[in-house]
């Protein structure tokens, strides 16, 4: 991939939008070169690169729309690409919610790119997969693991002045172990934008010590227990209560924020006074783009929960316009507030209790109260005088993020949960909850 610089990136969105016909245009380039490798059973199954880089072109006549992309960038090809856009455009209905380019934005970069993350190569992911193979090896387990990469660039541009450029690097790891006879099952993930900050052994071993302490699970009844729940974990069931911030489905009845009466429960206090969350685009652990990819708006560091009350929503230019309030870009990281503690110093902490390593397969039973459903994987553990005692066998639960924020012990120190690319990223803690609901056993490791 040719990674273009700014004033590539410029001049090819110029030239785009000087070919347009239309009432407005408003062009996105993206580039990403993306490297991977994957392990199982002991063993490198696949390794690849992929590379790629994109023009999407968007031009509107009044409220009728067009959209076309390419991957190629000479002058025919550009050319094509707008003449396209322009005659989906004029054969499309009007968008009765259609919102006209918006007007020039001051972007503010991100420290989303890292040159240690950018060097990564075919002979750094190969270490990556043999130092976790070999530490798993030494113990008698099966290793399963995926490590990803990815650096690219994004811009937006429009005909009203917009123009907003950025490189990007980031990468992911997650690794399964377990014993030869499927007993034991331990996990980890780890992501990060420099790469300097990552080490595969460390994570392997954690996942390595799971597998080993899991084997002789023991049942333990359903029921409502002290949980302490590690940040991955916690971030599979508050990051959906993450994504439901949105004021119109809150304004339309359709959502837990929703008011009875019609309205949203902005200002209403819904969670334990602990719970501070925002987002915030140049936080150093969790950078990302300065710009939300949709609107092309500027993202803000944004309170979303303040001392447990709702601090905030997520407008479409749309609905603000509707209901007479401000669009911002919408966020592209969380970031929760904990404490210093680790997760070994909640588990100290804890008289009785049950440590949960990950959860998954977590669906939604009830929208209007964020009720989940969900199973514990890979390592879960019963505490006892502040030790764990011996593994149990793992749970299904019901449990609601809403119930669940309201109901904090502790909140320990928060670290980074995110995927490979600087798409989403979060800063989460463990977190010591009471009355956490488990309903039934499950008979998986």
């Amino acid at each position: 991939m040719k990674m273009l610089n700014q004033e590539e990136a410029k001049r090819i969105s110029d030239k785009v939008m000087s070919l347009s016909k239309a009432d407005e245009c408003r062009v996105q380039i993206s580039g990403s070169r993306n490297g991977n490798i994957r392990y199982a059973r002991n063993a490198v199954s696949t390794a690849g690169l992929t590379e790629n880089t994109q023009l999407t072109v968007s031009v509107a006549f009044g409220k009728r729309q067009g959209t076309a992309s390419i991957n190629e960038f000479d002058d025919k090809a550009l050319e094509r690409a707008v003449r396209r856009a322009e005659d989906v455009a004029r054969l499309a209905p009007e968008n009765p919610e259609f919102q006209p380019a918006i007007k020039k934005q001051e972007y503010k970069s991100s420290a989303t790119y890292n040159e240690a993350t950018a060097a990564i190569d075919p002979e750094y992911r190969a270490e990556v997969a043999a130092v976790s193979i070999n530490a798993c090896r030494k113990q008698g387990l099966i290793a399963a693991g995926f490590f990803s990469d990815t650096t690219g660039f994004e811009t937006v541009a429009n005909s009203n002045g917009v123009f907003g450029y950025q490189t990007l690097s980031n990468l992911g790891f997650t690794i399964t172990t377990r014993t030869e006879d499927g007993r034991g099952s331990g996990w980890a993930t780890r992501s990060a934008t420099d790469a300097k900050k990552f080490d595969a052994r460390e994570a392997s071993e954690i996942a390595i010590e799971k597998a080993l302490k899991s084997v002789e699970a023991k049942a333990l009844e359903p029921g409502r227990y002290t949980v302490i729940l590690e940040p991955a974990a916690t971030s599979e069931i508050i990051g959906r209560m993450f994504g439901a911030f949105d004021a119109r489905r809150a304004d339309e009845g359709r959502s837990f924020l929703s008011k009875k009466g019609g309205g949203n429960r902005l200002g209403e206090k819904l969670f334990d006074e602990q719970v501070n969350v925002w987002a915030d685009p140049w936080n150093k652990d969790v950078p990302v783009l300065g710009w939300d990819d949709a609107s092309m708006l500027a993202r803000e560091r944004t309170d979303v929960i303040k001392g447990g009350k709702v601090a905030s929503l997520d407008y479409t230019r749309y609905w603000a316009e509707k209901q007479g309030q401000r669009a911002a870009g919408r966020h592209g990281n969380m970031i929760m507030a904990g404490g210093g503690k680790s997760t070994e110093e909640l588990i100290a902490s804890t008289k009785k209790g049950v440590l949960v390593t990950r959860t998954w397969y977590i669906r939604m039973v009830d929208p209007q109260s964020l009720l989940l459903t969900g199973l514990t994987r890979d390592g879960t553990f019963y505490i006892e005088n502040g030790k764990i005692k011996h593994p149990i066998k793992n749970f299904r639960f019901n449990e609601s993020p809403v119930s669940m924020l309201n109901n904090i012990d502790e909140l320990g120190k928060p670290v980074v949960i995110g995927g490979d690319e600087v798409r989403f990223q979060m800063l989460i803690p463990p977190m010591k909850v009471r009355d956490f609901n488990f309903t039934s056993l499950s008979d998986a490791v």
